[in-house]
């Protein structure tokens, strides 16, 4: 669907305005349907985004301010995130034994398969996609994005 029928609006200042508009209307459509999708295991995309990036270093513990340097959302109060999992037995937290400053995050084997769990009722949405855009379009839509932030 175009964006202009999306939101019912056929006019844009410029090509400029109307790809923004388009990148924030097709973000929230993918935060609404991850949304979706994991309500089912009672956690939010922004919950989900945190289990990744502590999976993503599995076995090895992760601190708090590497994880949110990677946070696709920076604006979350990571401190609440990792309350809410840690209250639901999916993290572990306890101090660095080098760095006695420094918290050291973990998974559970409840968070572990928690985080598989979910990966796996988020991949069919992420594979329809092939069938709206080819290989070759995501790549080049993918650039796209990296230069915008460059």
């Amino acid at each position: 669907m175009k964006i202009e029928d999306a939101i019912k609006q056929s006019r844009f200042s410029d090509n400029y305005q109307k790809v923004i508009v388009n990148l924030l209307y097709t973000g929230n459509w993918i935060r609404d349907e991850q949304t979706r999708l994991l309500k089912q295991f009672d956690i939010l995309p922004q919950h989900f985004n945190v289990l990744r990036i502590i999976k993503g270093r599995y076995p090895e513990p992760i601190s708090p301010g590497e994880i949110k340097e990677v946070l696709i959302d920076k604006s979350n109060d990571l401190t609440r995130l990792l309350d809410k999992l840690e209250r639901k037995g999916l993290i572990r937290r306890g101090l660095c034994p080098v760095n006695r400053r420094k918290m050291d995050i973990t998974l559970t084997s409840k968070g572990i398969k928690l985080t598989e769990e979910t990966t796996g009722s988020i991949e069919p949405f992420a594979k329809s996609l092939k069938g709206r855009i080819s290989v070759k379009e995501a790549e080049t839509l993918s650039k796209l994005l990296d230069k915008m932030r460059e």
